[in-house]
């Protein structure tokens, strides 16, 4: 019978024994398996020597074995005493009482921490109510047609919406500074390619006008050689170009894949994008004012070992971006401390949601999981087609299934706590300058 120790609320510790002689048939077993492949000099491949093959590959065989053994032995025991493990064990050899027929070791582990949930009653949120009307599908249209607009050129003064090519000049303290002169560079004014004091200063120049100007960079500038410093610029304008927007008719309609062209159809499609966006965002909102009344109302103890594999996964996952997008970084780079944050917060909500699921039976029913599928594929020119490339990975399907969970449970919440409707500006929900 295995002995458990217990050596904090969380931490145990398991003492176990491997038979030294089941140890070693195993090994052999693998050994032969491995001489009918393996190579060597001087042997046709499977006729090498038992005593050649365990010479070549005993010691590595024997560990794999013997790790093998101890993983086996100590679930065994886990699962015979019911416990839940959280993380990876740590496995340490122990000093024997003289039988060489044993191999004795302990495993010193965690348990999964019991999950306090306070009453909801008391606890309230914010549902955010926003609707769809006529004057958010003309919005909408009107960036529609400015992502489809031309430009032409004009004789006048530049202004907000132009298009400008100029040259210019920067000197910081009378010298030029590196990146500080171009020449027939081209913005629109009011896009915010380049800073708004630059900009501004734009406006109002006609081809073959020039001005002067001083302007300070910000403090948080990314050349750290003009961040905070005030530096001054002679601009010449050499060409402004006016936007050119396309009619909102049945040719701009059938260019956004509305066949017939029909524009009462386009703005049937551009209303349900909208509503389909606002229901995406409503939901995200809610989602995050339900994470946060589970956080504040639930206790429980983090495991240390759960915390530090989020840690490593977030640093990893990092350290993948960076590399991704082409920056040199080594591992020892980036410091763990500042994951640790985050990771406590994910681990101890991804606990909390897992003890609500479990109790109040909120897993994803496949017809949630359905509904979601057809809900993305409505925005789609080929729905059928998207339900299928869902369905051809369970991979996909079980990210779905993982956003159904999350809404059963933010469901369940909002249907705990003391929940009151909240009007929101439809720009506000979406983002949008006023």
């Amino acid at each position: 019978m295995s002995q458990l120790e217990v050596l904090g609320s969380l931490e145990r510790r398991i003492d176990l024994a491997v038979p030294m002689a089941a140890v070693e048939t195993e090994v052999q077993n693998r050994l032969k398996r491995l001489a009918k492949t393996v190579k060597a000099p001087g042997f046709r491949p499977g006729k090498v020597p038992m005593s050649q093959v365990s010479k070549m590959h005993g010691t590595g065989v024997r560990q794999e074995v013997l790790g093998d053994s101890l993983q086996q032995s100590f679930f065994e025991a886990i699962n015979a005493q019911q416990l839940k493990v959280a993380g990876m064990p740590r496995f340490e050899p122990r000093q024997g009482d003289g039988d060489a027929s044993v191999i004795r070791f302990s495993a010193t582990f965690e348990v999964y921490p019991e999950v306090r949930l306070g009453n909801l009653a008391a606890a309230s949120l914010k549902r955010p109510v926003v609707g769809v009307e006529d004057d958010n599908v003309d919005a909408t249209l009107e960036i529609l047609r400015k992502q489809r607009r031309s430009f032409s050129g004009v004789e006048r003064a530049s202004r907000q919406d132009d298009l400008v090519q100029f040259d210019f000049r920067g000197t910081l303290d009378g010298e030029a500074f590196p990146g500080g002169e171009a020449k027939d560079f081209s913005t629109v004014i009011g896009e915010g390619r380049m800073l708004k004091d630059f900009e501004d200063n734009l406006a109002g120049l006609a081809a073959g006008e020039s001005r002067g100007f001083d302007m300070t960079f910000p403090e948080d500038y990314s050349a750290a050689h003009l961040a905070g410093k005030t530096v001054h610029f002679d601009v010449t304008v050499k060409e402004v170009q006016a936007p050119m927007l396309p009619e909102v008719d049945a040719e701009f309609a059938k260019a956004l894949g509305i066949a017939d062209g029909d524009v009462a159809k386009l703005r049937e499609e551009v209303r349900a994008n909208l509503e389909r966006e606002v229901k995406r965002r409503i939901q995200a909102r809610l989602k995050e004012a339900a994470m946060e009344v589970l956080l504040a109302n639930a206790e429980l103890e983090l495991p240390r070992s759960l915390v530090a594999l989020e840690i490593d996964r977030l640093r990893q996952q990092m350290l993948n971006q960076i590399q991704a997008s082409g920056g040199q970084i080594k591992d020892d780079m980036i410091s763990a401390d500042i994951f640790k944050d985050q990771a406590e917060r994910r681990v101890r909500l991804g606990l909390i949601i897992a003890e609500v699921v479990q109790k109040n039976d909120l897993e994803a029913k496949p017809e949630q999981v359905h509904a979601l599928i057809d809900e993305y594929a409505q925005g789609y020119e080929d729905p059928q087609e998207v339900v299928q490339w869902y369905y051809q990975d369970p991979r996909r399907l079980q990210e779905l299934e993982a956003l159904a969970l999350e809404d059963n449970v933010v469901a369940w919440v909002v249907g705990q706590v003391q929940a009151t409707d909240e009007p929101v500006k439809f720009d506000d929900l979406m983002g949008r300058a006023a």
